[in-house]
């Protein structure tokens, strides 16, 4: 992300609410006028896809492995609750 974004303010508003659009957090009128500025202002967009791309990135690649053998004392203390109850 190299560019700076220019000082509008449809662009201010577009980065503002870009993690709320990426996550769907947006009324449908607000995500399409965020979507209008994002196709025509080149700066946002980019900003946009970066954003998306590093999340795309952290979702698949951080992600911890959980071992076997706590899977199943997890899964044995749950049926052991389920069955005996306190």
């Amino acid at each position: 992300m190299g560019e700076e974004l220019p000082h509008k303010p449809e662009c201010n508003d577009a980065v503002h609410t870009l993690y709320h659009f990426l996550d769907g957090e947006l009324t449908a009128d607000k995500r399409v006028e965020i979507q209008r500025h994002l196709d025509a202002c080149l700066p946002c967009l980019e900003a946009f896809d970066f954003e998306a791309e590093l999340r795309a990135v952290i979702a698949t690649r951080c992600r911890d492995e959980v071992p076997e053998s706590l899977r199943r004392r997890i899964a044995q203390a749950i049926d052991h609750e389920a069955t005996h109850g306190t």
